[in-house]
């Protein structure tokens, strides 16, 4: 059910005075990934990395699995910024549109494990009354994933560019996913880039980094 008017503008207040930092670094200066459906032939992805990128259950559960119950989720920035090129266009808006953005890092046992990147249109945010700002430390994929008003679209993946990643977390060539949950005119891209430290507690060896 969607908020009326009042909750709305309420929203609206609300995200315009977010508490976290804005992305404090500049996201622009790499150049666009493809972002792909299925992996290329020439590739060599192996399956256990496959496994990962195309799973359609719900990521925070895997990493609570994996992490014994000690998985967390801590926010890095969000507020309301130019989205990328790449963003616009699978969320089917026109280049340099607005839109609320939200940086987190899922810990496992206390070391950054994935580095997520949600997005959304800001007029399509405010109609729908979806409260971003108000998530702090919860998981925005597991409230897409276990609300059922959202479809889930297609898993694309690509290799990240570094300069998209926090300085601490930086690396070349690390597997990342995203897809985009639809809930009648919003949608909300989110982008999961899989670190290091990750692929270390799953026992999976990566070539890169």
């Amino acid at each position: 059910m969607q908020a009326g008017t009042g909750n709305h503008a309420k929203l609206a207040t609300s995200l315009a005075c977010n508490r976290i930092p804005t992305v404090p670094y500049e996201t622009s200066l790499a150049p666009t990934p493809y972002w792909q459906p299925q992996p290329l032939p020439t590739a060599s992805v192996d399956a256990p990395t496959l496994d990962w990128l195309f799973d359609q259950g719900s990521l925070t559960r895997r990493l609570t699995q994996l992490s014994a119950d000690q998985f967390c989720v801590t926010p890095l920035c969000e507020g309301w910024q130019t989205l990328r090129d790449d963003e616009c266009q699978a969320l089917g808006l026109a280049p340099g549109s607005e839109g609320w953005v939200r940086e987190v890092y899922l810990l496992g046992q206390d070391q950054p494990w994935v580095f997520a990147r949600s997005v959304a249109a800001r007029s399509a945010l405010e109609e729908d009354g979806l409260d971003l700002e108000s998530l702090g430390s919860r998981s925005l994929g597991e409230l897409l994933f276990c609300d059922r008003g959202f479809t889930r679209q297609a898993i694309e993946i690509c290799r990240y560019p570094s300069a998209w990643l926090p300085p601490d977390v930086a690396c070349d060539r690390l597997w990342a996913r995203r897809s985009r949950f639809d809930r009648g005119a919003l949608s909300v891209l989110v982008a999961e880039t899989f670190l290091p430290a990750l692929w270390h507690a799953a026992n999976i060896r990566q070539e890169d980094c």
